[in-house]
């Protein structure tokens, strides 16, 4: 059957028809929709872990007993999983474990441009990168035999690009393989170092294995063309190229990006004049290619910054642009901001008006950076903000603790901040941490957690109660303030920053865009009430603005928080 799905949605699909049976997975765009499309088929048991180690472990634990399982996390998630992934490498599996990871060349929701390929050389595991979700789906099925012939996780390399484009994918039926039969052995599963001794070598022939089988890999193909130079490239550059050049060129497609064949490379090359490689952020192919003694340009021509494009490739080869549908240059700007009624800006005004420091952290409520609050010092990692406080104020001592604190969501406080707020309590330094508690998981798309009381399926499940577990890690002064009251916010803050000893703060209001939250009617503003002092324009709401000299608050976007109400002296806001 022929359907048209984006490579997320295809991924899942090749996970349902490869009888994978467990997903276990923390969301992160742009690699989300995979977790949320596989769990709409009820064969396979998937959830939200509270990161991306966990996820990772699970898996683990799934494929020892035998399942076919998978986890999947974008780049900067594999950071999180990096622990066990490289251990991962050595146990090997039972039943087939693949693992996904989406990178986003571009930073279009992401703190970093790393490079995921990486990963597969240091953790010598092999990587697969489809460049459509035709791809995504048969690559899917295809890493899960390859996991239990060679013993071994399979990485499925996503980017935005693919994960996000869609295309015709041809469906089949599940087929469920029979489920591996667990034996206990503990030269494999228990790596001590006396057993991991052992299984290092196992891992470097497997990888010679992997090489020999990238020789002659499906996956890996060439295209002759009739120019005399060829290029060699990978995922969605290779549509890039098609694109730019049909099929003049010749082009050597790796659909296997770790390990790379060798004598394969070897003969394209000899084939064709002169080799370019073609490939987004570090010259990853670049470097094994050269490393074979094989002349090529790479990086000299495209940079290791940003994604690449068609209109990037034919720059680079000096070609005539491309000629593509043409699009309105004049669409005004729209910068990133936190939406109209959004509970953190509330918390954020009073932390900007009392000129606070704030580490903050990685989420839709890192926006509080933006004009006009311009309320955080500092975005690192998830979790960095709990961390970072304890660190700040360790080092400012006396001179910084009454007037810093750190901002972290409730997702991300469970995904690694509880660590940092035990280094508060057990290092004893006077910090105070605000959860910013919107009751989703905001940022990526309004995904469960372990807070909401609900799993992915949207089924009741246990509800981590905050304020219990602040106060099960040795913090005694734990408050709760609605982040739409200012003058609670703001007494508030006062009073746990004067506080001799560690603090949490939960500003506690559900995201205005859950369906269960109701908007209340749109304010106005009265024209002879307006002083046109723009106090109510602090607050950088995006249903206000300035008309004709008077601030004007737009009905289709104002949900009635009455967070401006507090602001304006003159009652001109009704």
């Amino acid at each position: 059957m022929r359907e048209l799905l984006i490579g997320n949605a295809a991924v899942a699909r090749g996970l349902y028809e490869a009888g994978c049976s467990i997903v276990s997975s923390y969301p992160g765009t742009p690699s989300t929709e995979i977790t949320e499309m596989a769990a709409k088929y009820d064969e396979i048991y998937c959830e939200w872990a509270p990161n991306e180690k966990v996820a990772m472990e699970v898996a683990f634990g799934a494929s020892v007993r035998g399942k076919r399982t998978c986890c999947c996390m974008k780049h900067v998630g594999l950071n999180v999983a990096a622990d066990p992934l490289f251990t991962l490498s050595y146990t090997g599996v039972n039943g087939g474990l693949v693992i996904c990871v989406a990178d986003d060349p571009g930073m279009h929701s992401s703190q970093n441009e790393q490079d995921s390929r990486h990963y597969a050389k240091a953790s010598k595991i092999p990587m697969l990168e489809p460049s459509d979700s035709a791809e995504a789906l048969m690559f899917t099925k295809l890493a899960f035999e390859l996991s239990e012939e060679f013993d071994t996780p399979v990485f499925i390399k996503m980017c935005t690009r693919v994960a996000h484009s869609q295309s015709i994918v041809e469906t089949s039926e599940r087929v469920l393989p029979e489920d591996k039969p667990y034996e206990k052995n503990p030269q494999k599963y228990i790596m001590v170092p006396a057993n991991a001794k052992l299984r290092h070598p196992f891992v470097e022939e497997r990888t010679r294995k992997l090489t020999e089988y990238a020789e002659t890999a499906e996956i890996n193909r060439e295209e002759y063309g009739d120019s005399d130079f060829g290029i060699i490239t990978t995922g969605t550059c290779y549509q890039y190229v098609k694109e730019v050049f049909g099929e003049s060129v010749s082009v050597l497609k790796l659909g296997m990006i770790h390990p790379m064949p060798v004598e394969r490379i070897k003969s394209f090359a000899d084939k064709v004049k002169k080799v370019y490689i073609v490939e987004e952020l570090d010259g990853f192919i670049e470097t094994h290619v050269k490393s074979l003694g094989i002349d090529c340009i790479g990086k000299e021509m495209f940079s290791n910054i940003g994604e690449l494009s068609q209109l990037a490739v034919a720059t680079a080869f000096g070609l005539d642009e491309p000629q593509f549908a043409s699009v309105d240059t004049n669409v005004p700007g729209r910068p990133p901001v936190m939406c109209a009624g959004c509970p953190h800006r509330g918390m954020y005004y009073t932390l900007a008006k009392n000129k606070i420091t704030v580490l903050g952290d990685i989420g839709c409520y890192t926006l509080g950076s933006m004009p006009p609050l311009n309320a955080l010092d500092t975005t690192l990692c998830m979790g960095a903000s709990v961390s970072g406080l304890h660190g700040y104020n360790k080092a400012g001592g006396k001179e910084t603790e009454g007037k810093t604190v750190c901002v972290i969501g409730d997702s991300t406080f469970m995904h690694s901040g509880i660590t940092g707020l035990v280094n508060i309590s057990y290092n004893a330094s006077n910090s105070t941490v605000i959860i910013l508690d919107n009751s989703i998981t905001g940022m990526t798309g309004h995904q469960q957690n372990p807070t909401t009381g609900y799993n992915i399926k949207g089924d009741p499940a246990a509800k981590i109660d905050l304020e219990t577990l602040c106060k099960a890690v040795g913090i005694n002064r734990v408050r709760v303030v609605d982040p739409y009251n200012l003058a609670e916010c703001d007494a508030v803050l006062k009073e746990e920053l004067s506080a001799e000893e560690p603090s949490v703060i939960i500003s506690r209001r559900p995201c205005v865009l859950l369906k269960s939250v109701k908007a209340k009617p749109a304010l106005t503003v009265s024209k002879d009430d307006c002083k046109s002092c723009k106090m109510c324009m602090k607050l950088g709401c995006p249903a206000i603005s300035m008309h004709d000299g008077k601030a004007d608050i737009d009905a289709t976007l104002c949900v009635g928080c009455g967070v401006c109400t507090q602001m304006c002296k003159f009652d001109a806001i009704k």
